[in-house]
């Protein structure tokens, strides 16, 4: 199963993709907001229908305490415009610290600055995307030996 990963932030939404088997997600793209949600909708959309993907994952991003803050209530109000112009199901996955993780990993390989900053909503996308993915792997049965 493909899978888009996003993590929708206030100036950029990271998209993540999975490869076709779901098992490994990578950095694949930056939308920059236009100001227009709609536009940008259409945009996620294009890039799901060019890399044929089956779900889109949306990160949450809750409160430290599992709470639903005012940052978690925009993309819960986001998800829902969402869902009413694609067939695709949107699912959301828990993002707490994705973007510290994110960062922490440019920073480890090396990732400066601004270059830093123009990559790390992607890289973000792929730290939520990875974990729904590992989630999913670790939730099916063990299959059957031969």
């Amino acid at each position: 199963m493909r899978a888009l990963g996003l993590d929708l932030g206030s100036k950029r939404i990271g998209v993540a993709l999975s490869d076709s088997s779901g098992v490994l997600a990578s950095p694949y793209d930056t939308v920059v907001r236009s100001g227009d949600v709609s536009r940008d909708h259409r945009r996620i959309l294009a890039l799901a229908d060019e890399a044929e993907v089956e779900v889109l994952v949306v990160g949450l991003p809750l409160g430290l305490d599992g709470g639903v803050g005012p940052a978690a209530q925009g993309v819960l109000d986001e998800v829902e415009n969402l869902r009413r112009v694609t067939s695709l199901p949107v699912e959301t996955y828990d993002e707490r610290l994705t973007t510290v993780t994110a960062t922490r990993l440019l920073r480890e390989g090396g990732v400066k600055g601004k270059a830093r900053r123009q990559v790390v909503d992607k890289v973000a996308a792929a730290v939520i995307l990875q974990s729904w993915l590992d989630g999913r792997a670790d939730q099916r049965p063990p299959s059957a030996g031969p």
